[in-house]
């Protein structure tokens, strides 16, 4: 590219600098506001350490912190163990069967955790299906399977698998195929070149895979309150209690420092190996590969383990007469597939039940509850509210990301890596700290309880989907189309709407979608920033599990997995890069 045209590529960055005021107004500034507020007294406004006393100097804290990174890490681990065999299954697919088998892993992810656990919460009990399927085997008394540490870390591995999949599905694509028939060449075995040459080649996914779902776990409370009792009772469900119920904002404060604390070390720990620009690959950054102790102890250890398991595979093959078992891990992926789309089609016929009490399978067919949900002033206001919330913060978040993008693919400047992070910090934090922060803010300039504060912090939860989706789009446009009509005389912006804005057509749809869906199904906002008066859909039915369970319920939660469905699938056949 001619020098002519340099300064008009660094100055591209600036297009960044609405979305990242955005961000600093309504993310960075509120977390930092909330963080002095944690080291102040609640009564007299001075400094004062009592806020992190109470949380590690008091038992009942210091169990909820301890039960709080427990869960988070054994979710984490679950994840990648149960994940990584799913990701390399796709890996190895061809395209077009890949995608398709992603979808239905993704598919569950974009359904709400709370339709989900609530799901859970019917299959499992005494009534549920598991129950019935243990009585017809003669288990006269079935173990009780809710309410316990196991089904909570099993929901919430179930909820953050497919974040997990998609993170390490992400490198291992990138990995070349040739690899490992190199290997073979050389005398491995098809297990010693796993172990040996792709093992540490997709360590990045993996590394990318554990840093999001532990901090997405740290904030989790959806699935402690539904499926948990209170020795599971995590973090994210002390805050809402001393926010909501205690009106005690500097301990809530302090609970959140101490999580956005975790995030943070979670995050420059991973920066310190892998450098956090390999999570998606963005913003011009290099991704820096690990070296020193780590990547030595890293190289030992795939030695010692292509050791251990080549010579299992070895004796199991003569034990079994050559044959290798090539069928276990299709069969483990479809198994593992299954599980992701179960309480997502469980739904469905509970929804028409026949019965005033919740059970799977129903007892017989009935439209009588989706004739209730669509003649109810509540559910219908919620819905109603969800939409116009979901549009409106679908065009914000997508005209901000978009010029983000746009700048960030056109600009050669140093800054841009920081831009790119900028723009996924929101992925970093987690959500229940957004949500207070932003309380915090609100509540001094009259924004809570009113749609428009309720469309800021779903914006910023939506703000890095988008500004991903568009980036990938805008680093496959041929800028010199661009240059082309510049050259025919038409202005920045006349070039952008005539010629960039139908190239990138199908990124701006998936961008409007994806960041509908976002909103569309948030909660922890709603809940804070709606003040109780503002209910949104999710809202609407978290109210309803904690007050009064009925199948409106599963007729909402229906309606809720119809419409996501129905988006998922438009967003992901308008995703650029499908072909």
């Amino acid at each position: 590219m001619s020098a002519a045209l340099a300064p008009r590529r660094r100055d591209a960055l600036w297009l960044a600098v609405p979305g990242v005021l955005f961000l600093v107004a309504f993310l960075v500034g509120p977390a930092l506001g909330l963080l002095s507020l944690s080291f102040t007294d609640g009564d007299t406004g001075a400094f004062s350490l009592a806020a992190y006393r109470r949380a590690f100097g008091v038992g009942v804290y210091t169990r909820i912190i301890g039960s709080t990174f427990m869960i988070a890490l054994q979710t984490m681990g679950f994840c990648l163990l149960l994940g990584y065999p799913l990701a390399y299954w796709l890996a190895g697919l061809p395209a077009r069967r890949r995608r398709m088998a992603t979808l239905l892993v993704l598919l569950p992810f974009w359904t709400s955790a709370l339709v989900k656990n609530f799901a859970w919460l019917v299959l499992l009990g005494r009534t549920g299906i598991v129950a019935g399927t243990l009585q017809a085997l003669g288990v006269e008394a079935p173990p009780d399977l809710l309410f316990n540490r196991g089904v909570v870390l099993f929901a919430m591995t179930h909820s953050l698998l497919p974040l997990a999949v998609i993170s390490m599905l992400s490198v291992m694509t990138g990995i070349d195929e040739r690899l490992r028939p190199a290997a073979g060449t050389l005398g491995a075995s098809r297990v010693v070149a796993f172990w040996r040459v792709y093992m540490p080649l997709s360590m990045p996914g993996v590394a990318s895979a554990g840093l999001l779902v532990f901090i997405a776990a740290l904030g989790y409370f959806i699935t402690p309150a539904l499926l948990g009792s209170p020795r599971e009772t995590m973090m994210g469900n002390a805050i809402i209690i001393q926010v909501q119920q205690m009106d005690n904002m500097v301990f809530a404060a302090a609970l959140s420092a101490v999580l956005i604390a975790a995030a943070l070390l979670t995050c420059v720990v991973y920066d310190a190996i892998f450098g956090l620009s390999g999570m998606s690959g963005g913003g011009g950054a290099v991704r820096r590969s690990p070296h020193g102790l780590v990547r030595r102890l890293g190289l030992g250890l795939s030695r010692v383990l292509a050791a251990v398991f080549g010579g299992l595979a070895e004796g199991a093959a003569r034990l079994l007469g050559g044959h290798r078992l090539g069928w276990l891990l299709p069969a483990y992926a479809c198994a593992m597939v299954v599980v992701l789309v179960v309480p997502v089609l469980s739904m469905v016929p509970m929804a028409f039940t026949s019965s005033n009490f919740m059970s799977f399978p129903p007892p017989g067919f009935s439209l009588r509850w989706f004739e209730e949900y669509a003649t109810s002033p509540v559910w219908v206001s919620a819905t109603l509210r969800s939409f116009g919330i979901g549009i409106a913060t679908a065009f914000v978040t997508v005209t901000l990301a978009t010029l983000a993008a746009l700048g960030l693919a056109r600009s050669g400047s140093r800054l841009s890596g920081a831009a790119f992070l900028m723009f996924m910090t929101p992925m970093v934090v987690p959500s229940i700290v957004v949500a207070v922060s932003l309380f915090q803010l609100f509540a001094k300039i009259g924004l809570v309880a009113t749609d428009l504060g309720i469309m800021i912090g779903h914006t910023v939860h939506a703000m890095p989907i988008a500004f991903v989706i568009l980036l990938a789009t805008l680093k496959g446009h041929d800028l010199r189309l661009d240059q082309a009509a510049a050259t025919l005389g038409a202005n920045r912006p006349r070039t952008f709407l005539r010629v960039t804005m139908p190239l990138i057509r199908g990124g701006l749809v998936g961008a409007l979608i994806f960041a509908f869906l976002a909103s569309f199904e948030e909660l922890t906002v709603a809940m804070f920033i709606g003040g109780g008066l503002r209910s949104t859909l999710p809202k609407q039915m978290w109210d309803d599990v904690n007050l009064q369970v009925s199948p409106v319920l599963v007729a909402a939660s229906v309606v809720v997995v119809v419409i996501v469905t129905v988006l998922f699938l438009l967003g992901e056949y308008l995703r650029p890069g499908r072909r």
